[in-house]
């Protein structure tokens, strides 16, 4: 059975208020204060989970509304990571068009180290605004967007002369911030990887070759980083991973089905529950959740961030039919594909089309499991 809290969960940003953008933009002149810029943050939050909790959710996130990127606001506080640039990409929407963007490149230049909590203050402020019988969820960037982006050529030798020794240090760093989101209370982790998901792209595992990586070396490394920076979570810890193909302005980065990842992502990635974007053709199709072993879920992300357009209730029901020919429907669950805003410019959709998609997820998911949380 899944630990989720609900069969209907979702990736974890929407759409940023327009309050909470220009407060940002008012921030970085120097025109208020960051405690003014948080009093604005906080009464956004303090509405975004009524909203969720109002739709049904029961998995309840702060939106990311106080991030700018979904990884970088996260990366850049710990010790020995700056930003340089960007990894130029042309990423590509469903009217054919190319959109240019150069997500930053994460870079290290000391070693690796957890110098405070990151996330702490932020979920205990969340948490005092959920009500009990909901779970508020802390979603943070994977360990490994220390290391795609930029491979070694980012990692320089006289700092870490071992990979080995660079591995331990991310690792150690993201289990001092497991920790202290634990004692806080904290059991619903997600970690937003693009990286096990480019190396599902022809085109992105050539890249990597290039830069020197073995795309499938690669995974088995990513995926013991990852179990090691979960290494300290309790057993009651709901720990999950989206794989994300990219999300910026409606548009993506990579596509390709999961097939060249998923014995190694489903079997040596100690996860509890896997999401994963399912939202179109690009996606490929279910027969990799053979993989799939007892004990984990899949959140099929059935329902696009992407496109205002809302899909039916039959063509989500028949998709998920035609999943439970590789996977057991008890071990399934729905949300979007992804989030509605990983970066602050969010996607080309409105607030109501936003809603719209989470009640659907929340109906289907009611009507294929039942309405009863699976821990009740």
């Amino acid at each position: 059975m899944t630990k989720l809290p609900s069969r209907a969960d979702h990736v974890g940003s929407f759409l940023r208020p327009r309050e909470v953008i220009e407060a940002r933009q008012h921030r970085a002149a120097d025109n208020i204060s960051y405690a003014d810029l948080r009093a604005i943050e906080d009464a956004a939050i303090a509405e975004l989970v009524s909203w969720q909790q109002d739709l049904g959710l029961k998995a309840i996130t702060d939106g990311e509304f106080r991030r700018y990127f979904f990884h970088t606001d996260f990366l850049l506080q710990l010790a020995g990571v700056e930003e340089r640039g960007g990894l130029k990409k042309a990423f590509k929407n469903d009217a054919g068009k190319d959109v240019s963007f150069a997500p930053p490149v994460m870079v290290v230049t000391g070693k690796i180290a957890h110098q405070k909590p990151i996330q702490l203050a932020d979920y205990q402020y969340l948490a005092s605004k959920v009500s009990a019988d909901c779970m508020p969820k802390v979603a943070i960037p994977s360990p490994t967007m220390l290391h795609f982006r930029a491979g070694r050529s980012g990692i320089p030798e006289d700092v870490y002369p071992e990979m080995d020794e660079f591995y331990a240090d991310v690792a150690a760093a993201y289990r001092a911030e497991v920790d202290s989101l634990v004692d806080a209370g904290c059991r619903y982790i997600q970690m937003d990887d693009t990286n096990l998901a480019y190396l599902c792209d022809d085109e992105q595992r050539a890249d990597a070759a290039k830069r020197g990586l073995d795309p499938d070396a690669t995974t088995r490394q990513y995926a013991k980083l990852i179990n090691d920076s979960f290494a300290s979570a309790p057993a009651d810890m709901i720990r999950a991973i989206h794989l994300c193909r990219g999300n910026f302005r409606s548009s993506w980065a990579a596509e390709g089905g999961y097939e060249p990842v998923a014995e190694i992502m489903f079997n040596e990635l100690d996860i509890d529950a896997f999401f994963l974007e399912y939202d179109d053709p690009r996606s490929g199709d279910f027969a990799p959740l053979r993989f799939l072993p007892k004990g984990k879920t899949v959140v099929l992300g059935l329902v696009t961030t992407k496109l205002g357009d809302l899909e039916t209730k039959d063509d989500i029901k028949r998709r998920i039919d035609e999943a439970c020919k590789y996977a057991d429907l008890d071990q399934l669950a729905l949300s979007p594909q992804c989030g509605f805003a990983s970066t602050v410019h969010g996607n080309d959709i409105t607030t109501e089309q936003q809603a719209d998609k989470i009640r659907l997820c929340v109906e289907v998911a009611e009507e294929v499991w039942g309405k009863v949380s699976v821990d009740a």
